[in-house]
C-alpha cells in the first residue's frame, strides 16, 4: 500500500478521472451493484492497497515474462469483452443474400450503440467467440442466464435499415456442423417428418384436422434425428445472445401489415421502395460466355453463375435492374432475358410452416407485424403465426387441447397481448435469401446493432495476392439505407 504522500498529483487526477468514468459508465448501463467496485477502480491508480502488479517482483525471468504476457492477454480480452457488448462489434458477410448491397467478404464495423446495447445475456463467454470456439467446442456457459434488457442508445430501427441481429430461428441445433446454420424446426425437423409420412391432401381437412397432421409431422421428425444421432449429432439450445448473427434488410416494422406481390414489398398497402441494389432473377439465354471484363461490369461473382460452365445456353442469373438493361444490350452474348418465377417447390418451407397457406416467395401475405402492447384475437386459424412468439419468445406455456381450446399457461386464452416488437427482415438478393419468409419475426431482444460502414472488403473470388482480392474502393463506405 501506497502512503498518502507518496501518492502523485498525475496519480490522483488519473485516479478520479477514471473513477468519473466508470460512474458514468454504471448510471448509463443502470448498473447499481457495480457500484461495488467503486473503491476498487480508484486504489487501482493511487492507494494501491490491493498487489495488483505483484509478480513484476518475480526474481526468476523466464516466469516473469510468462506473467507479463498472461496479464496483457487477459486486459486485453476483458477489454474486447466490453468493448464487443456495449460498444461495437465486427460482423463478416457471408452469404449474397444482401447483394449489391453488400458483398461476401466485407467486413462491417457495428455499432452496438445505434439501438442500444443489450446487457450480457449470457455473460461467460469467450471475447472474440459467437458460441464455439475453432474446431467446434462451445465457447460459453449457460448458466447463468440473465433477463433481457436493452440500455438507453442513439434511436430506433427505421424502415429500410440494414439491421444485424441473432438468428431467431437458430435456438434449437444440431451439433453436426453440416446442419449446424439450419433452421431446426423448418428445414430439418419437418421436412424429415413430412418425407417419412404419406403426403395428405390438406385441403380436404378441418383447421383441428391440419394442425394434428402438421404436429405428426414434426413428431416424426424428431423421433428420426434422435434415432439418428451419429448422422445428425445430438440436439442442444442456444441461448438468445450466442445464435449466429445475421443482416438483412428491416423492410417491416411493428404494427404494419406487410404483403409482397409480384416480388414487390407492399407496407399497409403502399408499394415499397426498391432497393436500387436489389436483385431478381432472371432466365439468360447466352449466345457465348460472359466475358470476364463484362462479369465485372455486371458486379457478378462466379457464385452467380454456377451453372454456366464458359458455355453457351440458358442460365438462371440474379441482377439488378442497371445489371439486366446493360447485359440485354449485350446482343453479340445474349439473345434473350426473362424474368424467372419461383416455383411451389421452392416455396415450400415458408413461414409458418404449419400451416396451409399455398404463399409463394414472390406472393406472401398480407401477414401483420405485432408490436410491443398490441393484442390480437387467437384462434385456431392464425395461431401458426403467433405461436412461436408466445411459446419461445416470450416463454409462455402454449397448448392446444384436443377439442381445440387453446391454452396459455394452463388458461384457456382467445387473445394475446405482445410483451416486445418484432420486425420483418428480407435480403435484397430477393429471390436467394433465407429470411423472415421462412423463419418469420425477429423479436426485438435479437437485436445487435446497425452496420454504420465497411472497414475490410475482401473478394472471395480472388487469391491472396492477386491482384483484386481487397477491395479498396469499398473501404469505410458507409452503409446506408439504400446504396
Amino acid at each position: 500500500m501506497r502512503q498518502i504522500k507518496e501518492i502523485t498529483k498525475k496519480q490522483w487526477i488519473k485516479g478520479a478521472v477514471y473513477t468519473a468514468l466508470y460512474i458514468l459508465f454504471l448510471i448509463w448501463v443502470r448498473s447499481w451493484i457495480g457500484i461495488l467496485l467503486i473503491p476498487f477502480v480508484f486504489d487501482a491508480f493511487t492507494t494501491r492497497v490491493i498487489k495488483w502488479d505483484w509478480w513484476k517482483k518475480i526474481k526468476n525471468k523466464t516466469l516473469y515474462q510468462i506473467m507479463d504476457s498472461i496479464d496483457a492477454i487477459v486486459f486485453a480480452l476483458i477489454a474486447v469483452y466490453f468493448v464487443n457488448i456495449y460498444l461495437f462489434q465486427n460482423y463478416a458477410i457471408p452469404s449474397s443474400s444482401l447483394e449489391k448491397s453488400l458483398l461476401v467478404g466485407d467486413h462491417l464495423y457495428v455499432s452496438k450503440i445505434a439501438y442500444g446495447p443489450r446487457k450480457p445475456m449470457t455473460p461467460l463467454t469467450m471475447p472474440l467467440t459467437q458460441n464455439q470456439f475453432p474446431g467446434g467446442a462451445k465457447s460459453y456457459f449457460d448458466k447463468p442466464q440473465w433477463p433481457y434488457e436493452r440500455i438507453k442508445g442513439f434511436g430506433k430501427i427505421k424502415q429500410d435499415e440494414i439491421v444485424v441481429f441473432n438468428y431467431p430461428a437458430g435456438d434449437t441445433i444440431v451439433t453436426n456442423s453440416n446442419y449446424t446454420s439450419a433452421d431446426y424446426y423448418g428445414m430439418i425437423v419437418y421436412p424429415l417428418g413430412k418425407s417419412l409420412c404419406k403426403e395428405i391432401e390438406l385441403d380436404s381437412l378441418s383447421t383441428m384436422e391440419q394442425r394434428r397432421v402438421y404436429d405428426f409431422y414434426y413428431s416424426i421428425g424428431r423421433k428420426y434425428i434422435v434415432q439418428n444421432e451419429s448422422k445428425f449429432g445430438q440436439i442442444m439450445a442456444r441461448p438468445v445472445d450466442r445464435r449466429e448473427n445475421y443482416v438483412k434488410r428491416c423492410v417491416g416494422l411493428p404494427g404494419q401489415t406487410l404483403e409482397i406481390k409480384g416480388g414487390i414489398v407492399y407496407i399497409d398497402g403502399v408499394a415499397a421502395k426498391q432497393p436500387e441494389a436489389a436483385q431478381t432473377n432472371y432466365i439468360v439465354t447466352l449466345l457465348r460466355p460472359i466475358p470476364e471484363s463484362l462479369r465485372k461490369q455486371l458486379h457478378l461473382s462466379l457464385e452467380d453463375l454456377p451453372s454456366q460452365e464458359n458455355r453457351a445456353g440458358k442460365h438462371l442469373m440474379p441482377l439488378t435492374l442497371k445489371a439486366k438493361e446493360l447485359l440485354a444490350s449485350q446482343t453479340g452474348i445474349v439473345s434473350d432475358i426473362e424474368p424467372y418465377t419461383c416455383s411451389a417447390v421452392e416455396s415450400e418451407w415458408l413461414f409458418p410452416q404449419n400451416k396451409n397457406t399455398k404463399w409463394t416467395v414472390d406472393d406472401y401475405g398480407p401477414i401483420w407485424i405485432p408490436a410491443k402492447g398490441s393484442s390480437v384475437q387467437i384462434n385456431l386459424e392464425n395461431l401458426p403465426f403467433y405461436e412461436r412468439i408466445i411459446k419461445v419468445y416470450e416463454g409462455n406455456d402454449l397448448k392446444v387441447d384436443r377439442d381445440g381450446t387453446i391454452l396459455i399457461n394452463g388458461e384457456p386464452a382467445t387473445s394475446y397481448t405482445f410483451r416486445m416488437d418484432y420486425y420483418w427482415m428480407m435480403g435484397d438478393n430477393r429471390q436467394n435469401s433465407a429470411d423472415s419468409r421462412f423463419w418469420g419475426y425477429v423479436p426485438e431482444d435479437h437485436i445487435v446493432g446497425r452496420p454504420v460502414f465497411i472497414w475490410l472488403s475482401l473478394d472471395k473470388d480472388k487469391n491472396w495476392g492477386q491482384k483484386g482480392k481487397i477491395r479498396w474502393n469499398r473501404l469505410f463506405r458507409s452503409v446506408k439505407s439504400y446504396n
